[in-house]
Formats: structure tokens, sequence, C-alpha cells
């Protein structure tokens, strides 16, 4: 709904106040409750965002209604369903970056950065502003079509705002810059969107910047590639995988004597990245990122990349693994009454994988978990350890 400036209005509940702040006065009272207690950080983060999940609006998937959303986006500030999650993930993350309630971790920051952001009553407020009467918005029981075609349209293509509801502040500033940092945020995905095609000019090349050019891909190419498909979204997920990426041995020198690595990974139409970690050719993340597993279980592939600020990243090599053998090694220990550990089989190294020993697949403390270390491939050295762990779909 369009909301107008008022010239009656009381200037001690408008002036200087953004449209963000008015869009949250309806919810106002539900998070005042959580002020205090994200002051002090007395409590745990689990802690806050259960009592924040408890709050009216979040008690539902903002995107299908279904009840008792398990899952969060935390860009975009909304509670949703495993099944509008994979959706969500498909996206990438640079619109939607998705994390589970119970199974990550949470810190204090990502806690305050969903109640400033209102959860699924501001945000729906927001991206649900205009959907046209003749369009239905998905309900749980819903094919994965029509919540794939709906999230799209609501947060990648945005087509359901309303265009007198931008979030920026249409009022003269305060002598606070409390409404400038609210704008800010509600206007982050745009800003970053409009970023991320900004051309990344030139900067003076040093030496080695002849044979770096020999190593150069665009992670570009490997985000257009992932969004050319529209379908991409439109599968079904029977799990989801979690990925812990430990650490690179000897990786490859891109800047000259060291480099600034990071990791993709991709499944099927999703992608998601680790932080990067400066100066260093045996980095340590240890850093746990989650994707869901289509029906069609298709190869994990990672990327590493060397972070360069003003020219494209340099490519570090890559890597493909196979997660069907854990995949099946889950699905038989579902129903399986053991609990102590044990292995359940083995993903052999060879001349025709990349993995420089064999991959074992254990079950521990009742998960399903691989430990696979793969040697980087078109790229002159470089190893890299990560973890793998099967979930099912009803955690």
């Amino acid at each position: 709904m369009p909301i107008h400036h008022q010239g009656n209005v009381d200037s001690n509940n408008v002036s200087g106040s953004c449209l963000y702040e008015l869009l949250q006065m309806e919810s106002s009272a539900n998070y005042s409750g959580l002020q205090p207690e994200r002051r002090n950080h007395s409590s745990s983060p689990r802690h806050r965002l259960q009592r924040l999940l408890s709050e009216s609006g979040n008690t539902f998937c903002a995107d299908c209604g279904s009840p008792d959303p398990k899952w969060v986006s935390l860009s975009l500030g909304v509670f949703i369903c495993i099944k509008c999650s994979g959706v969500h993930r498909s996206l990438g993350v640079h619109i939607s970056k998705v994390l589970s309630v119970k199974l990550d971790e949470w810190t204090n920051d990502q806690v305050d950065g969903m109640i400033e952001m209102g959860g699924n009553t501001v945000a729906n407020t927001k991206y649900e502003a205009a959907i046209p009467d003749s369009y239905r918005k998905p309900r749980p029981e819903s094919s994965i079509e029509e919540r794939t075609d709906f999230i799209r349209r609501k947060y990648e293509l945005q087509q359901f705002l309303n265009s007198d509801v931008q979030m920026i502040c249409p009022f003269p500033p305060s002598s606070s810059s409390h409404c400038n940092s609210l704008s800010l945020s509600c206007s982050l995905a745009l800003d970053k969107r409009h970023c991320d095609k900004q051309s990344t000019g030139h900067r003076t090349h040093g030496i080695g910047h002849a044979f770096r050019n020999s190593w150069r891909r665009k992670e570009s190419e490997h985000r257009s590639t992932k969004k050319s498909n529209s379908m991409a979204g439109m599968v079904e997920f029977i799990g989801l995988i979690k990925v812990n990426v430990v650490r690179g041995t000897n990786l490859a020198v891109r800047d000259v004597v060291t480099s600034d690595p990071y990791v993709i990974l991709s499944l099927g139409s999703q992608s998601v990245k680790t932080r990067v970690i400066k100066n260093n050719l045996n980095p340590v993340w240890n850093e746990k990122l989650m994707l869901s597993i289509p029906e069609n279980v298709p190869s994990l592939k990672v990327l590493v990349y060397d972070k360069d600020t003003f020219t494209t990243d340099d490519f570090m090599g890559e890597a493909e693994i196979d997660i069907q053998p854990l995949v099946t090694a889950a699905k038989a220990s579902e129903n399986s009454t053991f609990s102590e550990s044990m292995p359940l089989g083995k993903w052999k190294a060879s001349k025709d994988n990349t993995l420089v020993k064999d991959g074992i697949i254990s079950l521990m403390d009742g998960k399903v978990k691989q430990e696979i270390t793969v040697k980087l491939q078109n790229v002159e050295r470089g190893v890299l350890e990560i973890e793998l762990e099967c979930v099912p779909l009803t955690q």
C-alpha cells in the first residue's frame, strides 16, 4: 500500500524518520521486548533466534505459509520452510543466503540483523506489496514449480514491490544517524546487485602479470552459467549436504609470491562460497556451508580462486566429487537401529578421479559423514580437504 507523507502528522513521530521505520511500526510492539536482550546479549544466539522465531508472523513460512519453519534467509530476513529453502538456494547467495535454525552455528550479529530487518511481516510488506489479484501465493501443499515461480518473482525479479514503496529516506535527515543506517540496510540488496554489475576497472600490473593471465578465469562466467537456466529451481530435493571446507595445502601462487584463496561449491543450480583468506597458500577455513541435494544427484563441483581487488579473480584449480555413495549410505542408514560408530562404505581413490586417498563413509553419532581429500585439477598444484555430511529433510 502506498504510504504518503501527511503534512499534519506529529513531527515527533515522523520528522526525520525513514519509510522503512514506518513499515516497521506495525510489528514494533512485537519486537520491542527483544531490544534489551539484543543490547546485552545475555542469552545465547540460538536462544535469541528461537525467541524471534516464536514472534507473530515468523511461525509460518514467509513464502508458502507452512507452519513451524526451520530455515532462514539471512540476507532477506525471513523464516522459510525446507521446501522453499531449496528454491532460495537456487537463487544464489547474492540474493538469498540460507541458514538452518538448528543445524548452523549462529552469532549475535546475525541474530541482531534478523531482528533489525523485522521478520516475515515486514519483509512481506515490502516484497508482496503489489501481488496481482489474479496471482495466487503458494500454499504448503503447492508444487515445486509454483514455489519456484513465486519466489523468483518475489525476490529475484521483485515484481511485487509497490513502486511507491522504496527503501530510501524520503523525509529531511534528522540529527540522528539511525534513519540513514536503516535506509542503508534496506537498500543493501539492490546496492549489492548494482555493484556486482559495475566494471572492476584496471590496476597497474606488477611483476608476473603476463604469466598470471594464462590462469585467469571469470567467476562471473560461473555465475552466469548457473543462472542461465530459468527452470533451475524447479527440482525436488531429497536431502541436504553440509560441507565443511577444512583446509587447502600447497595451493598455487597467483600474486607473485602468495595468493588470497577462497572456495566456491556448486551443486546443480546452487552455489555458495567461503570467505577469502589473505596471503596464504595453506589456508584453514573450517567453514561449514549447506546445499540442497536434487533428486537426480549431481556431482559436487569445487572451484578455488584467488581474490583480486581490481581485476578478475584468478583461477586456482577445480575438482568434482561424486556424492552419490554418501547419499546412498545415508538412505540405507535412515531406518537403521545402530547407534555406534561404524564404516558404511568408501569412494576409492583411482587414476579416474581426483581423490588423494579413499573417501571413507562413516556413521558417527547418528550422522552419515565422509572425509574427502582431492587434488585440484587444471592447475599446477594444490590439495583441498573437505568433510561431507548428509542431512535428511526431516531436520
